[in-house]
């Protein structure tokens, strides 16, 4: 009678790349999002003031200072 063979073991990956770039570019479009309701003073939000309000009111939400 035959010993049995051991099992091959493959190399697993912790994260996947994918999971990895798809939480990089979440990071990054959150901290875009912090940035233009807590600290943009109206530099980037010149197509008109609904969108300066809406974040004036955001930061108000959050509690950030902004007067």
């Amino acid at each position: 009678m035959s010993s049995p063979t051991p099992a091959r073991t493959v190399a697993v990956p912790a994260v996947s790349p994918r999971l990895l770039a798809l939480a990089l570019l979440t990071v990054g479009a959150l901290l875009m999002l912090a940035y233009l309701v807590a600290f943009d003073q109206g530099a980037i939000s010149q197509s008109g003031m609904y969108l300066h309000e809406l974040m004036h009111d955001g930061r108000h939400l959050l509690g950030v200072p902004c007067h």
